[in-house]
């Protein structure tokens, strides 16, 4: 192996056995023969061993000049169109605590992990994403964090998870994010961003649409069919998984957290809506869901990019 010190390696390479002779063998030489394995022989064989596999882990991926050049490029319009925007950047370390994502994400996201335990014994993952460390930073630095603040991330990323066409187990995510604004207007500004990226790399509105929706809305549906306040974030957590399960394990799973049956069908048939219109008619025009919308949709009218928006409540 590899690791061999170099005693037991020549111990390896002119190894010797004592086989049992036969008479000829007895006459000629006492009743045994020593043979000498060829120190060309052995060598080929340790070589053979000592191969390594030259493709990198399963699901990731090497890049050669070639390729860094053209993922620099990339990656130099996501810190332009930031910076254009004022943005900081921000980094942190590509391993956390598990309990940082459990806490956002629950016990199940730890199947879809790297982690595992240190020699400290404490529970750790590579990041599976940005968020839940940026959110760590933003709390560490307190009331010395002057807002609004306005920062964006670009990192490797690691998902244990299927491999699907596009999607691999590691990747690089770009984040933007604003703390401190209470209003919509953090919105209109990271998708002004978003459509400028778009921009300069010479997609329009009719290659892509951005889908938005609130959190509200969810809320406002929970609060109608009187779902309990504490259950709103687990709620969520399976309402993220609708494009992904199919419904009768939605159902299945909303069931398991006390939601009623009334509950769910409403909750399904409000993230089914495609318009604003819709919404209000569910919730009503002066529900904060629905204003909150309203006013996305007027400053993307504002900024110019009202045609790349598509609402989409799930």
């Amino acid at each position: 192996s590899p690791s061999s010190s170099p005693s037991l390696a020549r111990r390896r390479l002119f190894s010797t056995s004592q086989i049992r002779a036969g008479p000829a063998a007895a006459s000629a030489g006492g009743g045994r023969s020593t043979t000498t394995t060829s120190p060309d022989r052995a060598s080929s064989d340790g070589a053979r061993k000592k191969m390594i596999d030259l493709q990198p882990p399963k699901g990731t991926r090497d890049f050669a000049p070639e390729e860094m050049r053209v993922r620099n490029w990339l990656f130099g319009h996501f810190r332009d169109v930031a910076r254009t925007f004022g943005f900081e950047e921000w980094d942190a370390p590509v391993l956390e605590t598990e309990e940082l994502y459990v806490r956002k994400a629950g016990e199940e996201i730890t199947t879809q992990l790297y982690n595992f335990e240190d020699k400290g014994n404490r529970r750790v993952a590579l990041r599976p994403e940005l968020t839940p460390s940026f959110a760590r930073l933003i709390l560490q630095q307190g009331k010395s964090l002057a807002l609004p603040a306005k920062w964006f991330a670009i990192g490797q990323c690691w998902r244990y998870e299927r491999m699907t066409r596009g999607r691999r187990r590691e990747h690089y995510q770009w984040n933007m994010d604003i703390v401190g604004v209470d209003g919509v207007e953090a919105e209109a500004e990271l998708l002004a961003a978003i459509v400028e990226f778009f921009t300069r790399l010479g997609i329009t509105s009719a290659d892509v649409g951005l889908k938005v929706s609130s959190r509200k809305v969810l809320q406002a549906v929970l609060t109608r069919y009187d779902v309990p306040e504490a259950s709103f974030a687990p709620v969520c957590v399976v309402v993220d998984k609708i494009e992904k399960l199919p419904r009768e394990k939605i159902v299945e799973e909303l069931a398991g957290l006390g939601v009623t049956e009334d509950a769910i069908d409403g909750i399904l048939a409000a993230m089914e809506m495609k318009t604003i219109d819709d919404l209000a008619a569910l919730l009503g025009a002066d529900a904060d869901a629905v204003k909150d919308l309203t006013t996305l949709f007027s400053h993307a009218e504002a900024y110019g990019y009202a045609d790349w928006l598509v609402f989409d409540a799930s």
